[in-house]
């Protein structure tokens, strides 16, 4: 946006420049503004923004597609996407995030016959020990980059293990997802865009092999039974079995790391409620809640408008690209009250927040976060009486936005 942030619809310069110098350290006082000035607005590069909580709560209830064939006006940075078709698109848009219903339905009751609330309920005990084993390995260095010890390898083990992915796939397939995780972010440039189609590709050529290999080696896990998953006698088809696999495997460690990170460093940043959380240890299901609305994971979600859609007294047309913003959602005061830039562990309507989705595209993974972050803050808060914060570093995103680095002392 910077430069090009003009707005069409009022003449005037947007005050929301997530490509600011300062926006990756806090983005929040530029969604303020946002939501006070131009909380529904048409940008020039093509696409329309919402940042108030009942539009977008609204828009994440909504029969919206998410399927690029339904653009009428295309954005101008979309236009490579535009001239490669499904070979730009992330796993070839086969994806559960990318499918639209009829095909949406299917492909999630499939994948939810194989990602069941019990499933991950049996992961308690090994996330547990992942925990206290990264817990114990910082307690011993004294001082720790809990990203690097704790925020990354929780999730990528756990998803690991869920898919039941072998051991030596591992690093690749994250070097793989790292890259594509770039294309969630706003304006690619095409340089970046050409590693993504080249990353999709082989990561795609990988499962498939990988695909081969678990027929042969089936066991108790998520790739298993995606294989044998059955609906009224409907089954995955290979590229759409790939495609799971690959969204599964981004979406379980990328957006959790962040979750687990930010949380960490939101609780050592408001140490009134690290020790609320302390001494209270049944506030960690909530705390889970308000954490994930106070620095959500993913910041931007997207439609396109399948019929005019209204908002805050203007009409937006059918075949457009809308954005909500989902961080400045999660702050609204007009839902959340004067409070909501503080956290409170104990806020009771937490859960409501827009992190996770809502109605058909509702997040099939929230379980998982939710139990892998629920423990390591619980875990944190219990172990470490008086840590300190050294220097925390951003990513530098804007979607998928999160800590890259947080140094940590802990007696």
């Amino acid at each position: 946006m910077g430069d090009h942030a003009q707005s069409q619809g009022s003449g005037e310069l947007t005050v929301f420049d997530p490509f600011a110098e300062d926006f990756a350290e806090d983005p929040y006082p530029g969604y303020a503004k946002l939501r006070e000035t131009e909380p529904a607005c048409e940008h020039p590069l093509g696409f329309w923004l919402l940042s108030r909580y009942d539009d977008v709560s609204k828009l994440q209830r909504s029969a919206h597609s998410v399927d690029e064939r339904n653009l009428t006006t295309l954005p101008s940075w979309k236009s490579d996407s535009a001239e490669l078709g499904k070979e730009n698109r992330m796993l070839r848009g086969l994806s559960l995030v990318d499918q639209d219903p009829p095909d949406h339905t299917r492909l999630r009751r499939l994948v939810g016959k194989a990602f069941t609330r019990r499933a991950v309920a049996e992961l308690e005990p090994r996330v547990t020990g992942l925990v206290d084993a990264a817990l114990d390995r910082i307690a011993e260095a004294g001082r720790a980059d809990l990203v690097t010890e704790l925020a990354f390898p929780l999730p990528f083990s756990v998803i690991s293990q869920l898919l039941g992915l072998p051991e030596v796939e591992h690093r690749r397939l994250r070097e793989l997802t790292g890259t594509l995780a770039r294309g969630l972010e706003p304006l690619a440039a095409p340089g970046v865009q050409a590693e993504i189609r080249a990353a999709s590709a082989e990561l795609t050529a990988m499962i498939g092999d990988l695909v081969a290999w678990k027929r042969g080696h089936p066991g108790n896990d998520v790739f298993t039974a995606l294989i044998a998953a059955e609906d009224d006698g409907d089954v995955l088809s290979e590229a759409e079995l790939v495609a799971q696999i690959g969204f599964l495997y981004v979406a379980g460690h990328e957006t959790t790391a962040n979750l687990i990170a930010g949380g960490i460093l939101a609780l050592l940043r408001n140490p009134d409620q690290l020790q609320a959380l302390r001494t209270r240890p049944e506030l960690s299901t909530n705390a889970v809640e308000e954490l994930v609305r106070y620095d959500t994971p993913v910041h931007l979600m997207r439609r396109i408008t399948t019929e005019p859609l209204a908002a805050q007294g203007k009409v937006i047309p059918p075949g457009t690209w809308v954005v909500a913003c989902l961080g400045a959602a999660n702050r609204d005061p007009r839902y959340w009250g004067e409070d909501a830039d503080q956290l409170r562990l104990d806020r009771p309507d937490a859960h409501r927040n827009v992190s996770f989705g809502a109605g058909a595209h509702h997040c099939v993974g929230a379980p998982l976060a939710r139990l892998e972050a629920r423990i390591a803050f619980g875990r944190f808060a219990q172990r470490f009486r008086a840590p300190v914060l050294d220097d925390v570093r951003w990513n530098g995103r804007i979607n998928v936005r999160g800590v890259e680095t947080l140094s940590v002392t802990v007696r």
